[in-house]
């Protein structure tokens, strides 16, 4: 199946060009948040730095309605080229002697704003590309290429710091997200045509309509439920992002920076790996027991320290992470309409993102005062919190098993035009 799916082109150039984004996410973001770590010498200003990294991700319900109308080659190729100049300038003030914390500042939440085009774009082409039944492998080959890159070049990136320094690595991850740029442009899709050519304000109206229409899609239905959990695993998410540099660096250094942030990529790599297997058993039993045994794995790693063991356990705890957003995923592309696709999707992004920014900033700010320790525990807590919820709440508890999931089960409009769901 894996085999027959990167025969298909348009499948093929999308997964080249979502391993080299995901290199150059991974390379700028490690290089990054350490240059911010080395030049601030604080918690604050990495906790800062995500907070800022990751407040776009909040606004990209905006972006749902777009992806459903414009063409999905030129979304992907500008964003990769406007990504590359913008790397770029970090050099060039390095080189004109102007860099400073500030600067990085100002230019991670743009890098990171057209960073939030990408993942919508692919997740809502997926369909069109690849067979139904072939949704849940596509979605965890992404997902491969995602966590895998980031896996490696996660450490490698850490490994790398001290050798070359962020600079070289800047210049490096620039000509990365060129080359994904000119894969992207090799794609071959049915343009997106409008039936009608509309005025400026008939667009802006009819944006505002399809943007509400994403909004009420999600609040009338279960989906609505699930952003619970997920804001609370996005907020521990956000705060561990935050303190990692300051928790890692502060007996160890940046490699040891490098090999935490690969043991969550292989942590939600591996989840995603395990989707196909996993799937088959029910959706609501199975997020409880995973999320327990994930709380559980990284309060041992906390109690370890930063050691190798600590490390493997830590990505251990990611597991369910990944396997439940690459099961729950496909489940509800199976389900819904290709013409909401896009905007739903945006939407539960923005709304479950929404804690990530948040956690980020209180995690950096709260680790000056209680010690990097404490938010890492802190964020244990949080995942074991999902777990208990999930068993609390009737309708979640009893989810079957992803495959089995129809419209009915989350209240979602059926695989139509109609998107009357009240």
């Amino acid at each position: 199946m894996k085999e027959h799916m990167l025969r298909n082109r348009n499948f093929s150039f999308m997964f080249t060009g979502r391993i080299l984004s995901n290199m150059g996410d991974s390379i700028y973001y490690v290089a990054a948040m350490w240059l911010v770590y080395e030049l601030g010498g604080s918690a604050f200003y990495t906790g800062l730095a995500g907070f800022l990294t990751m407040l776009p991700t909040v606004l990209q319900f905006l972006i749902g309605p777009l992806v459903d109308r414009f063409s999905t080659k030129k979304l992907l190729t500008i964003v990769q080229l406007l990504q590359a100049g913008l790397i770029l300038m970090i050099p060039v003030a390095h080189f004109i002697g102007y860099l400073n914390v500030a600067v990085i500042l100002t230019i991670m939440p743009v890098v990171s704003m057209m960073n939030q085009f990408t993942y919508p774009v692919q997740t809502a082409a997926l369909p069109r590309i690849i067979k139904k039944e072939q949704l849940v492998k596509g979605n965890a080959l992404f997902t491969f290429a995602y966590q895998g890159v980031d896996m490696i070049f996660n450490a490698l990136t850490g490994i790398l710091l001290p050798l070359i320094g962020a600079i070289t690595l800047f210049m490096m991850d620039s000509a990365v997200f060129l080359a994904a740029a000119l894969v992207y442009s090799a794609l071959r899709l049915p343009e997106k045509k409008s039936t009608t050519k509309r005025t400026l304000k008939e667009s802006t109206l009819q944006y505002k309509k399809e943007l509400a229409e994403g909004v009420m899609i999600v609040f009338r239905s279960y989906l609505a439920i699930f952003l619970v959990a997920s804001v609370v695993t996005n907020g521990a998410i956000g705060a561990t992002y935050a303190i990692l540099p300051v928790y890692t660096g502060e007996s160890a250094g940046a490699s040891w920076y490098g090999w935490y942030l690969g043991a969550i990529s292989l942590g939600l790599l591996s989840g995603a790996m395990f989707a196909p297997f996993l799937s088959r058993f029910p959706l609501g039993r199975l997020t409880i027991t995973l999320y327990l045994l994930g709380g559980a794995s990284w309060i041992l790693s906390g109690l370890s320290g930063i050691s190798i063991i600590g490390a493997i356990l830590f990505g251990l705890a990611w597991l369910p992470i990944g396997a439940t957003n690459v099961i729950t995923g496909a489940a509800i592309q199976s389900i819904l309409p290709p013409h909401l696709m896009g905007r739903v999707f945006s939407v539960v992004a923005s709304m479950s993102a929404v804690a990530m920014p948040l956690g980020s900033l209180f995690g950096g700010s709260m680790a000056d005062r209680w010690g990097s320790g404490i938010i890492f525990m802190s964020a244990a807590g949080a995942i074991v919190f999902i777990s208990i919820f999930w068993l609390s709440v009737s309708k979640l508890r009893r989810l079957p098993r992803s495959h089995e999931l129809s419209a009915e089960d989350l209240h979602l409009p059926e695989n139509s035009h109609s998107t009357n769901i009240g």
